[in-house]
């Protein structure tokens, strides 16, 4: 048999490898969540936005969503594959309630599986373009931890995703106490959003707390933080870089 004769089956057998997809770059992106203990629970809060590469190009996506009956995901970076660890979530719900045990997943759980599925699709070269965090509380016992794209993950009484690991844990590491309230809570929450607002290009002023306690899962209705533009630093922002070059 010669060489052209072999040709349709040489391409049969790279036909799955040249055919695969892979997501090379993030499209449409979330930026920062920010997860907190509190007093009664869990609080996570995360704005609306979705960017189109550097357009900010969608103001109504959700990125925080209830995971069973014990726990809350959000998540920053690509929203479809958030969408795409949505319904890997919700097959492992439904997996799980298909043995009415009287059992369910808890946050430690879902944690744990999704490092593993973090880690595995990195391992593949076919990563989950996001960064998660994961809150929930179960028999009384809060959790919350984050995983990043490449499966590297941590539990911690406050986390944040993105810009906010920068931006808004400083400000978490003075303020924040576990004896929090609710309303205490959702006031640290805002003032990081609002840093956050003034200072990360890709958020939008329209966001969501979501609220876990042993009742269950509550996520607010969007709204609006009250800013305030007349800082001298944003009337002229190039000050004190004149003659630098």
């Amino acid at each position: 048999m010669n060489l052209t004769d072999s040709a349709p089956a040489m391409n049969n057998l790279l036909g799955s490898e040249t055919d695969s997809q892979r997501t090379l770059y993030p499209y449409v992106t979330g930026t920062s969540v920010v997860g907190i203990k509190y007093k009664d629970g869990i609080l996570l809060a995360a704005d609306m936005g979705g960017s189109y590469g550097s357009t900010l190009r969608y103001k109504t996506v959700e990125r925080m969503k209830p995971v069973g009956k014990h726990s809350i995901i959000g998540a920053s970076g690509e929203i479809s594959d958030f969408q795409e660890i949505m319904r890997f979530l919700d097959e492992q719900i439904l997996y799980d309630n298909m043995w009415d045990d009287g059992n369910s997943l808890g946050p430690k759980e879902v944690h744990n599986y999704l490092t593993r599925v973090m880690y595995n699709r990195r391992n593949k070269f076919n990563p989950l373009w996001n960064s998660l965090v994961l809150g929930g509380i179960k028999n009384g016992q809060k959790y919350l931890g984050t995983v990043s794209m490449i499966g590297v993950q941590y539990q911690d009484d406050h986390v944040a995703t993105g810009f906010g690991n920068h931006l808004a844990r400083p400000i978490l590491r003075d303020e924040w106490n576990e004896n929090l309230t609710f309303e205490e809570g959702v006031k640290l929450l805002e003032k990081c959003m609002r840093v956050l607002l003034y200072r990360d290009r890709s958020a939008v002023n329209k966001l969501q707390i979501a609220k876990i306690t042993d009742e269950g899962v509550t996520i607010s209705q969007p709204y609006s933080l009250k800013t305030s533009w007349d800082f001298s630093a944003f009337k002229n922002p190039t000050l004190g870089a004149e003659g630098s070059w």
